[in-house]
């Protein structure tokens, strides 16, 4: 399928590494210009330069999203002509949620939901003149089913989905949808930080404990980053423009819930 998308404009978050890389990278494969947002500007230009280009204009902004304030500082003095918005940031650190912090609840809010608003209030105006907009949230199949040791994660999610719904109702008469994706385990620096957490905390080797949670899905693998890309490409297109609000796994079948 041509999914149309030259001529579009993206903007892609956390997208220097995993999932945030690869959906940067399949946006550019299906011709859309790329803007690539992360903190670190010398991985920012490693990706801009490795950005499939068939005439394409890609760039990159800097900021921190532990800093909204400064983000916003960011958009204002920013081209913000974007008809996609992927929004993606790392997750919270592991542990179970009575041992949380007020500090990590505070920081995982703000870099998941006071950042992805930030950036859709930045974008919105554009798309609305424009009469197609796509807002895509990279969140966690958490959503529907919490997962053990990821409190402060299945936490903030969870708010970020129902906020991402509430925008849906609320923009979709003006050709914008919104949507989330919802990765299962993907092959990612995130998924490597989790296997040895898991692997500390259990005592068993890092390959024992991946074979067990291979072993929970369906697939019997990990995802690849790309396989969650396609996903992200698709929603973006005009040919998903009657999908709005929804929740999307892409975890191989590991999700027990309808």
């Amino acid at each position: 399928m041509n999914l149309g998308l030259e001529n579009k404009n993206a903007l892609v978050c956390g997208s220097t590494q995993g999932i945030g890389k690869a959906s940067a990278m399949a946006l550019a494969l299906e011709g859309a210009n790329v803007t690539l947002l992360a903190r670190n500007e010398e991985k920012l230009k490693q990706v801009l330069s490795e950005l499939p280009n068939k005439g394409q204009k890609h760039s990159y902004l800097v900021a921190d999203f532990q800093k909204p304030n400064e983000l916003k500082r960011i958009l204002e003095n920013s081209n913000l002509e974007f008809h996609i918005l992927v929004n993606n940031t790392g997750g919270p650190a592991g542990g179970p949620v009575f041992n949380a912090t007020l500090d990590e609840f505070e920081s995982a809010f703000t870099q998941h939901l006071k950042c992805n608003h930030v950036l859709v209030q930045a974008v919105v105006p554009y798309m609305k003149s424009q009469c197609f907009g796509r807002v895509i949230n990279i969140i966690s199949t958490s959503v529907k089913q919490p997962l053990d040791g990821l409190g402060v994660s299945n936490t903030i999610r969870g708010a970020v989905a129902s906020w991402s719904k509430t925008l849906a109702n609320e923009l979709g008469a003006h050709g914008i949808t919104v949507n989330n994706v919802l990765p299962g385990a993907t092959g990612t620096e995130r998924l490597s930080e989790i296997l040895k957490n898991k692997s500390a905390k259990t005592g068993k080797s890092i390959d024992e404990v991946s074979d067990g949670m291979k072993n929970a899905v369906p697939a019997k693998r990990f995802a690849r980053p790309e396989e969650i890309a396609n996903a992200v490409a698709f929603l973006s297109s005009a040919a998903a423009s009657y999908i709005n609000g929804i929740n999307l796994p892409v975890d191989g079948g590991r999700t027990k819930s309808l």
